[in-house]
């Protein structure tokens, strides 16, 4: 076994610390930027916590029309499949390919 030496050791210890600080900063950076962004721009807009909140009746209509709205464009997507299936098995049964 080679000499371990104490300053072997703390590079290694120093090496750890750098991966693990690098860790953390890494999976908690990014939620800590996008706090401070938010506190950042509510100061800047002066929200005043007088404004009076938005009625359940508002936000019920609002997340139905977005449900409406996503429900539609799967309906359109999924024609649009359709058709495409279509014109690729016309294809097909033009050119005489199997299947």
């Amino acid at each position: 076994m080679p000499d371990v030496t104490l300053e072997a050791v703390w590079n290694v210890l120093k090496w750890v610390l750098l991966v693990l600080v690098a860790g953390f900063i890494g999976q908690f950076g990014k939620s800590f930027a996008l706090r401070l962004i938010e506190r950042r721009r509510r100061k800047r807009a002066d929200l005043s916590p007088d404004e009076p909140p938005i009625p359940p009746e508002v936000l019920i209509e609002k997340q139905r029309f977005e449900a409406q709205a996503k429900i539609e464009k799967k309906r359109a997507k999924a024609e649009v499949k359709r058709a495409k299936k279509a014109d690729t098995d016309q294809a097909k049964a033009d050119s005489g390919e199997p299947g």
